[in-house]
């Protein structure tokens, strides 16, 4: 079948469930993963037709399409930053917004000869730690998480971008006592209250994993709690707390940190306008 076929048959299938330019962004992500097509490839050769066994993964994504798959969980792989990840469904997809959170972090901490020592809690995919990790080979860093696969998926992510991480298996709602100190302590934890479930797709709910995602109504800083306790007693005089948040509860956020005796607070918009960062400094 012709390879222009194809993609007429992906916006035949797909333009009623998604957006045309995003269709258009799937069918060129799958030709280049299972194909190494560029997406110019058809300007160049509109004629250009595929044998059955090249067609038959594109149909398979397409019917995974079809049922609302992320496309980063037929291919297997993701972009952060200058990375490349593994993510299954074990690990949520990595976001833009937490890119902007790495960035502030790296805006801060200038000093690539100074020793610094980072833990990255809940770190699912390692996106953080490694992209830390990439940019600053000397740094000590540290990532923990609750669930074995995604532990894996991390170990597996540091490998193949070859950095150095320290991963580990630990329950922050327990609060655990490290025998370290840090001086940067960052997390991207969850934080998506069971009412906001309706404002998410489809796509996010029925693949992406709910241990990561999701916090009762009733208790939505449980997990910013637990890591403002545990940060306490593991920050470094002066060391620095990094936290990617749920953008209706800025202010609730800030009061946490205010009355655990951080000091200064700076809560950041993402680049959509909503308030996405916060972070302060510890000086006990």
């Amino acid at each position: 079948m012709l390879l222009r076929e194809i993609k007429s048959i992906f916006h035949k299938e797909l333009d009623r469930l998604y957006p045309k330019d995003e269709t258009n962004s799937f069918f060129y992500i799958l030709i280049e993963h299972y194909l190494g097509l560029e997406r110019f490839i058809l300007a160049l050769q509109p004629n250009l037709s595929l044998t059955k066994e090249e067609e038959q993964p594109l149909f398979e994504a397409l019917s995974k399409l079809k049922l609302k798959c992320p496309v980063q969980y037929i291919t297997g792989v993701t972009h952060f930053m200058d990375l490349q990840l593994k993510v299954n469904e074990a690990v949520l997809i990595p976001r833009p917004e937490t890119e902007e959170l790495v960035r502030w972090i790296l805006d801060d901490h200038t000093d690539k000869e100074r020793k610094t020592n980072v833990l990255d809690i809940g770190t699912g995919s390692g996106c953080i730690a490694i992209a830390l990790a990439q940019t600053n080979f000397d740094w000590s860093i540290s990532a923990m998480d609750i669930s074995k696969e995604a532990l894996t998926v991390a170990k597996n992510n540091a490998l193949g971008n070859k950095v150095n991480v320290d991963f580990f298996e630990e329950d922050i709602l327990k609060v655990p006592s490290l025998e370290r100190k840090f001086d940067i302590i960052v997390s991207n934890p969850p934080y998506v209250r069971e009412m906001e479930k309706k404002e998410m797709s489809a796509n996010v709910l029925e693949y992406e994993p709910s241990l990561a995602l999701f916090v009762e109504n009733d208790h939505p800083l449980v997990f910013y709690s637990r890591i403002v306790e545990f940060s306490k007693k593991h920050l470094v005089k002066d060391g620095c707390l990094y936290f990617e948040i749920n953008q209706y509860l800025g202010k609730e956020m800030v009061r946490l940190l205010g009355d655990n005796y951080f000091s200064e607070i700076e809560l950041r918009k993402d680049m959509y306008g909503n308030d996405r960062m916060v972070k302060a400094v510890w000086k006990d």
